[in-house]
C-alpha cells in the first residue's frame, strides 16, 4: 500500500471512500479524481493552493483502475458529477494497477462483448454492469422475500445425479468413480421429493444443458428459481404463485432499483393480475392468421414468441400444451392430447416454465414408457409417489433470461456473471 498522505482531520466530517479510479484530470492548478464505487462514482477535487505539496504531487503516481482509499470531506458542489465532490486530507494506493488495460470499463471507449466477457472482473466496474447486476440481486431477493412470505422452505438440490432429470440426451456426463453421473438438467426430481414432505419448497440452483446452440436467449448452464407445491388443485394453484411473483420482483425493483433503471434508460411497466391465459391451441390458430406456417404439436420459435406478443399483450401464461411436447412427469389432461403444462411469455421471451405433475405411479411409469425411456432408471423417483404422494406442481423462472427482459439486454450473456456456452469456459 503507498500512503500518500498521512495527515487526517479528526473533524466528524471525516469519511472514508474506497473505490477504483476511474480517470485523473490534470488541468495544472486543480486535478479532479473520478472514483468509481459501487454506490456511484464520486469526483475527488484537489485544489493546488490548498492541497499539502505531497499530496497533490503523488495523484500523478496512480494508474485508472488501481484500488484506492480516500478520506476527506464531501462538500456541496454544484458543478461536481451529482453536485458533490471530495476535498481528500489523505489517499491510499491499496492496488496498483498495471498499463495499458486490456480494455477501458468507463465505456468512454466501446469494446465487444466477447473481450468484456474475457476481463469479466474489469467490466464488472462498468456503471451500466453494475446497475444489471444490483437489479438482478434484487430479482433473487423479491423471489425469496416473497416465497418466504408464503412460507416456502428453501432446499437445495444436487447438482451430479444417476440418471438425466428428463429423460433427455442433451446432458453432460461425468464420470463417478464407478458410475456414470450427469450434472442436473434440472432440479425437477427432487424438488418434487420435497414438496411431498414439506408441502411447499422453493430453491435457486445452477443446471446444466449441453444444447449445441449460438443464440442470444441460451446459454449452457444457467441459475433456475425454483418452486414446488403440493396439495394443489388444478396448474393453477402454482399459476397462481407464479404471476405473483414477477408482479413482486417487477414491484421492487421499480421502487428499489430508481437510479439502476434510469442509468439503463429503462421504466418496467408492471402488469395487472391476473394474467391472461392463452391456450396452446389458440396460439396456433393466432400464428396461422398472421401467415405463419406452424402445425398443432410444434414449438414455438423465438420469433413467433414475439409475434404471440402482438396478440395476447406483454404477459400472458400459454398453457394446454400437447402432452408429446412436454417431460414425461407431466400430469395429462383428460382429452388424452394436451397436458397440464404452462409458459410465461413476457415481452415476447418465455421466461417462466411450469406443470402440474404425476403423483400415480402407475401412470407415471406408463409415460415413462411412452417416451421410449426405460422405468428402471427413474425407480427411486418413481418410489417417492408410492408412499402418500398428493397432486404437486411448481415452475421455474430463468434467472439470467429474466434478467435480459427486465433490464433491455440484447444478449442473455449480459446478464450472465460468467457465461458458459459451446465455445467459452474461462474465466
Amino acid at each position: 500500500m503507498i500512503n500518500l498522505w498521512n495527515k487526517v482531520k479528526s473533524d466528524d466530517m471525516v469519511e472514508k471512500f474506497n473505490g477504483w479510479v476511474e480517470e485523473i484530470r490534470n488541468l495544472g492548478g486543480i486535478k479532479f479524481i473520478s472514483l468509481h464505487t459501487t454506490d456511484g462514482n464520486r469526483q475527488i477535487t484537489l485544489v493546488k493552493k490548498n492541497t499539502p505539496e505531497a499530496l497533490f504531487k503523488s495523484v500523478d503516481s496512480i494508474t485508472r483502475q488501481s484500488a484506492i482509499s480516500v478520506w476527506g470531506e464531501e462538500k456541496a458542489n454544484k458543478e461536481a458529477p451529482g453536485g458533490k465532490e471530495i476535498i481528500p486530507s489523505k489517499i491510499e494506493v491499496l492496488g496498483l494497477s498495471e498499463t495499458p488495460l486490456p480494455f477501458d470499463p468507463s465505456g468512454k471507449t466501446p469494446a465487444e462483448l466477447d473481450t468484456r466477457l474475457d476481463w469479466r472482473f474489469l467490466d464488472f466496474r462498468n456503471k451500466r454492469t453494475l446497475a444489471i447486476f444490483k437489479i438482478q440481486n434484487q430479482i433473487l431477493k423479491s423471489f425469496r422475500d416473497y416465497l418466504f412470505s408464503e412460507n416456502f422452505i428453501e432446499i437445495q438440490p444436487p447438482a451430479i445425479i444417476g440418471a438425466a432429470s428428463e429423460g433427455g440426451t442433451e446432458v453432460f456426463s461425468v464420470p463417478y468413480f464407478e458410475k456414470q453421473a450427469y450434472l442436473a438438467q434440472s432440479p425437477q426430481l427432487y424438488k418434487q421429493m420435497g414438496a411431498i414432505s414439506f408441502g411447499k419448497v422453493c430453491m435457486v440452483t445452477p443446471v446444466w444443458r449441453a444444447e449445441k446452440h449460438n443464440t442470444v436467449t441460451h446459454l449452457n448452464e444457467i441459475r433456475q428459481m425454483d418452486i414446488e407445491m403440493g396439495f394443489i388443485e388444478s396448474e393453477e394453484d402454482v399459476m397462481k404463485i407464479a404471476e405473483n411473483t414477477l408482479v413482486k420482483i417487477l414491484q421492487n425493483i421499480s421502487k428499489n432499483c430508481k437510479a439502476e433503471l434510469e442509468l439503463l434508460g429503462i421504466k418496467p411497466h408492471i402488469p395487472k393480475l391476473p394474467f391472461r391465459r392463452a391456450t396452446y391451441s389458440e396460439c396456433i390458430e393466432g400464428l396461422k392468421k398472421k401467415g405463419e406456417k406452424i402445425e398443432w404439436g410444434e414449438d414455438f420459435s423465438k420469433l413467433q414468441e414475439k409475434m404471440l406478443k402482438e396478440i395476447f399483450g406483454e404477459v400472458f401464461f400459454l398453457k394446454e400444451w400437447p402432452s408429446e411436447a412436454k417431460p414425461f412427469y407431466t400430469m395429462p389432461n383428460k382429452d388424452g392430447k394436451t397436458c397440464r403444462a404452462f409458459d410465461i411469455i413476457y415481452q415476447g421471451l418465455e421466461v417462466l416454465s411450469g406443470t402440474q405433475r404425476i403423483h400415480i405411479p402407475d401412470l407415471l411409469i406408463q409415460r415413462i414408457k411412452d417416451k421410449g425411456l426405460n422405468p428402471e432408471s427413474f425407480k427411486p423417483y418413481i418410489d417417492c409417489f408410492r408412499f402418500g404422494a398428493p397432486p404437486h406442481g411448481g415452475w421455474s423462472f430463468g434467472l439470467e433470461r429474466l434478467t435480459m427482459v427486465i433490464t433491455g439486454l440484447s444478449n442473455v450473456r449480459e446478464g450472465c456473471m460468467f457465461p458458459r456456452d459451446r465455445t467459452r469456459l474461462n474465466p
